[in-house]
């Protein structure tokens, strides 16, 4: 058969429309793989949720009841309260038909429904998470893309070495540092909490005394999540830097700025996409350190409260929902890396 032949075939409808259901199906069928292991990572995290929070040293009961003149049979009364006295199998069977209902228990300590609690302070940890990977990934790929163009000047050493300084320091010690010097020094930003206790603030004024109390922590979270974008932008932008398609577009010529934006750029935000998607659920998880530091009233304090129980009901929530968090992230990580990189989508 011809070559002229050939593309006659691959031209008419009936092949085209051949190509297109194959791909729908490969497509479906890559889906359907990433929701298999969606689900199998959800169970697991369920068993984990359970069993993991059980080998916990200390008492729950005793832990409430500490500094009060309790009798054994009040603590045997608040053991069965809390289905404590039953079997392990036993409380794991009626955690799952709780589960199964969309009911999470009633925490230890609140004595309130855990979902309640989990609404109530899931709202500080999305806007503490959101505003700080919106200006960590911004800042992190520009400063990583201009490092990469300008490899070797004093930009590039500056902000490297600034990234990687941010990189390698904790973040708790990091965000202390911060509170000992805007708080305890200068007395200039607020040292916790989301807003001024008993200051009724609305409009305006509630919107700025939000910003003040959100500076601390948002500045902890972006200067040790944006060193990773802008070090692995700077690695894959110097990667493409050497391929010939740019040598072309300079011999078309185009600015060496429009090379950067049109070409070098969008091929290398690739891997830095992945980083991205994965980096948004680890910053969810992260917020347990930076929350409590900051007495942030979100569910990272909350779960940092929950272990000083153990509170099991309120531990279990909390993990179920940044596991599953960090579960679906990866999944439209997977989704969205397909959708923009061609080698995934002809695998």
């Amino acid at each position: 058969m011809s070559e002229t032949e050939l593309i006659q075939m691959s031209e008419t409808p009936g092949v085209v429309d051949g190509e297109t259901s194959t791909r729908s199906s490969t497509y479906l069928r890559y889906v359907a793989n990433k929701l298999v292991g969606v689900a199998i990572s959800l169970i697991l995290v369920v068993l984990m949720s359970f069993f993991a929070f059980r080998i916990l040293p200390g008492d729950p009961v005793a832990s409430l009841t500490r500094g009060r003149p309790v009798l054994g049979p009040q603590l045997a009364q608040l053991k069965k309260e809390f289905g404590l006295d039953q079997p392990l199998w036993t409380q794991f069977v009626i955690y799952l038909e709780h589960l199964f209902q969309g009911d999470l228990g009633e925490s230890y300590t609140y004595r309130a429904p855990v979902s309640d609690l989990i609404m109530d302070y899931l709202f500080p940890t999305l806007l503490l998470t959101t505003v700080s990977a919106a200006i960590a990934i911004t800042l992190g790929l520009w400063v990583g893309q201009r490092a990469a163009w300008r490899r070797g000047s004093w930009f590039d050493n500056l902000s490297t070495g600034t990234a990687l300084v941010f990189w390698s320091m904790p973040t708790f010690w990091f965000g202390l540092i911060l509170l000992l010097i805007f708080a305890g020094m200068l007395h200039i930003l607020p040292a916790g909490g989301m807003v001024t206790p008993g200051a009724n603030l609305t409009g305006f004024p509630y919107l700025w005394d939000l910003i003040r109390h959100l500076a601390l922590p948002v500045a902890t979270m972006v200067a040790v999540s944006y060193a990773q974008y802008s070090l692995i932008m700077r690695a894959s932008l110097i990667e493409e830097m050497s391929s010939d398609y740019l040598t072309t577009a300079r011999a078309k010529g185009l600015t060496d700025d429009a090379v950067r934006r049109r070409h070098a750029v969008p091929n290398a935000l690739l891997p830095t996409v992945t980083i991205v998607f994965l980096q948004i659920g680890g910053l969810i998880a992260g917020a347990v350190t930076v929350e409590t530091v900051f007495s942030w009233p979100g569910l990272g304090f909350l779960t940092f409260q929950a272990l000083s129980g153990p509170d099991l009901p309120l531990l279990q929530g909390t993990f179920v929902v940044f596991s599953s968090i960090i579960i679906l992230t990866n999944f439209a990580a997977d989704l969205v890396y397909r959708a923009i990189d061609p080698r995934v989508t002809t695998a």
